[in-house]
């Protein structure tokens, strides 16, 4: 199976910064894209950006300019640089990977992949 670890979540003061790592292991054909969604404290979740294959990118309007997500595609890695922190940062952050293919025995599967998430509080 194909699992998605995250890694790199904390606690920070405003204008600080953090940098978020997800791998992505298992028996992995093809990654259509990745990509870091946020559920901040009894909202829904929302993409944050996302990275496809030919390393487009695209960003939530309240992160531009202060986010960069990056990907290193030898090692299934996707990274988000968060910089200039606010408070309303504050969420649980996803990795996904959308339609990602996978072999299952003697087949391959597509599927979307979740990571457990990772906690980051911006606060003075």
């Amino acid at each position: 199976q194909v699992q998605l670890v995250e890694s790199g979540g904390g606690l920070v003061q405003p204008g600080g910064s953090l940098r978020l790592s997800c791998t992505a292991s298992g028996d992995i054909f093809r990654i259509n894209a990745m990509a870091w969604y946020r559920q901040p404290p009894g909202k829904q979740r929302e993409l944050v950006a996302k990275v496809w294959h030919d390393d487009n990118t695209n960003y939530a309007d309240s992160v531009k300019g202060r986010f960069t997500i990056s990907r290193d595609s030898a090692e299934n890695t996707v990274y988000l640089q968060m910089n200039s922190l606010k408070p309303e940062d504050t969420a649980v952050y996803y990795c996904n990977a959308p339609g990602l293919t996978y072999r299952r025995g003697v087949h391959y599967d597509t599927d979307d992949f979740w990571g457990q998430g990772t906690q980051v509080s911006v606060s003075s």
